[in-house]
């Protein structure tokens, strides 16, 4: 399977310290892809590097064989901590997902309004984000992040700062919506520590040592969807990538 997104020995230092070092990954098209490692040990940067939001010191990210060298329409961004502006209501920071697009004012409001329905928040259109709990943010985050239909989205632990049982919650919507097309993006690469979550989610998992952080391995997850999280299959998956977390990189 050919490679939409193609990490190429990315090195990235902050000050004297190393954070990235000769990190190398591909993201196929039609994957979702789980990135996975102890925390601080460059995932977040490492995305967005990806999304040419931040350059690297060295090395190269390609999408579809061109080097990506700041953030273009193709990709989309879900943030760990919503990101939504305040002063804006729901619906304004849907329509942000659609700046620069060639559409009026009423093709916009009138698209934002049914992404938000599509994501459960009809009838919040014309509140503010402090009147929304933290899964209903993180709803409105998404429903920015997809409006524009992109073929990738990147998303950066978009279920960690939620409670457990609204995060289990939004984790099958999304899935559910993947699987009945009703989120039409090619490829997906997700920044998480949660090794649940990874399996349940994703095709492949890349695990990253701590920092200076190398790829340890990657774990090809071919479990039949939806994901069964209590069967056996599914927990020895997740003690293999639990191993491969826990095993000193360079180590068999």
């Amino acid at each position: 399977m050919a490679a939409l997104i193609d990490v190429r020995d990315i090195v990235f230092s902050y000050g004297s310290s190393t954070i990235l070092n000769n990190v190398s990954m591909e993201a196929p098209d039609g994957q979702f892809v789980a990135v996975i490692g102890p925390s601080g040990c460059g995932k977040s940067t490492l995305l967005r590097i990806i999304a040419g939001l931040i350059k690297p010191n060295s090395g190269v990210v390609l999408y579809s064989g061109k080097e990506v060298t700041a953030p273009i329409r193709d990709m989309s961004f879900v943030f760990q901590d919503f990101a939504l502006l305040p002063w804006l209501t729901n619906r304004e920071n849907v329509e942000l997902g659609l700046y620069n697009f060639d559409l009026t004012d009423d093709e916009k409001e009138a698209k934002a309004n049914e992404m938000l329905g599509r994501m459960g928040l009809g009838g919040f259109e014309e509140s503010y984000p402090n009147a929304l709990s933290g899964g209903m943010k993180q709803r409105v985050g998404i429903a920015r992040a997809i409006i524009s239909s992109p073929r990738v989205l990147l998303m950066d632990e978009p279920f960690s700062s939620l409670d457990a049982l609204t995060a289990e919650s939004l984790r099958s919507e999304v899935m559910e919506m993947l699987l009945n097309k009703d989120i039409s993006v090619n490829c997906i690469v997700m920044i998480t520590h949660n090794v649940e979550e990874a399996v349940e989610m994703a095709d492949r998992i890349v695990v990253l040592s701590d920092k200076p952080s190398v790829v340890k391995g990657v774990k090809e997850v071919t479990l039949k969807r939806p994901r069964n999280t209590h069967s056996r299959d599914f927990v020895r998956v997740m003690d293999e990538v639990y191993g491969m977390l826990t095993r000193k990189a360079g180590t068999a």
